[in-house]
């Protein structure tokens, strides 16, 4: 978990703020399925997930609801457009050299978020979580599972170069 973190910072930092952000809509999937039951994802518990750790800092303005549409839209299928979401597009605004706050502003019914912005509340959340979960039954036995990366390999399959899986 903590590498995917460090390479959404990293994105950010190098201005990949289109691969920052699909990292960070897919967090509260995996946070939610790894803290779950069962380990598996689902709507439940996406929006259950990022109505504790993210939705706070949106102050009701942007809800796990919201959040699990637009990341649905973005993984799925092409349009911004959700019918089921509170507003008409959501419109994640990257950095720009004009010193403009647009984060949290709705025009004719979009939502514009500040991709960073945005990208730092779920690493924020993750680390809350992380915090509260990492020490728990339920989070290593679920974590386990997780495809994640391995620095060194995974032996006996592949040794001595990253890989993940």
């Amino acid at each position: 978990m903590r590498d995917l973190l460090f390479q959404i910072k990293k994105g950010l930092f190098a201005n990949l703020h289109y691969l920052s952000l699909f990292a960070a809509l897919a967090i509260p999937d995996i946070c939610g399925a790894i803290d779950s039951e069962d380990g598996q994802a689902s709507k439940e518990n996406y929006i259950n997930w990022f109505d504790r750790y993210v939705a706070p800092r949106y102050q009701g303005f942007f809800t796990g609801e919201d959040c699990y549409y637009f990341r649905c839209s973005l993984l799925h299928h092409d349009p911004s457009l959700q019918p089921k979401s509170q507003f008409s597009r959501i419109l994640f605004v990257e950095p720009t050299a004009i010193d403009t706050d647009v984060h949290c502003q709705v025009v004719e019914g979009a939502l514009s978020l500040d991709v960073r912005i945005f990208c730092q509340d779920i690493i924020r959340g993750v680390e809350k979580w992380l915090e509260e979960k990492e020490n728990t039954a339920r989070y290593k036995i679920n974590v386990a599972k997780f495809i994640r990366r391995y620095p060194e390999g995974l032996s006996p399959y592949i040794e001595g170069m990253p890989v993940i899986g």
